[in-house]
């Protein structure tokens, strides 16, 4: 029996092979594209669900234009547009930013 130094000694390097799987590559991406997706419906789905409670309403801020006729009512929300639009601006931007 060899002591474990000479075990060591002996001990012969192989090359290593590198296997590329452009499969794996295609669904790491997927995965993460899914990631990203989930957490953003999450948020979503926090904003929606806490939006009572927020200290201000989206869609019912100033500057968003109200005609209430006799029979009919208009509604369109700007502010609220250009804010969510800003918003998610600022965000796909950290985004793009992050994966470079």
């Amino acid at each position: 029996m060899l002591p474990l130094r000479a075990l060591n000694a002996r001990r012969i390097s192989l090359p290593r092979i590198q296997l590329q799987f452009p499969m794996m590559e295609s669904l790491r991406e997927l995965g993460r594209v899914l990631l990203l997706l989930g957490g953003l419906l999450a948020a979503v789905g926090a904003v929606l669900y806490f939006g009572g409670r927020l200290p201000f309403r989206l869609g019912r801020l100033p500057g968003d234009i109200i005609y209430r006729g006799e029979h009919t009512t208009f509604y369109f929300p700007i502010v609220t547009c250009l804010i969510l639009s800003l918003g998610l601006t600022l965000l796909l931007w950290l985004v793009g930013r992050f994966r470079q």
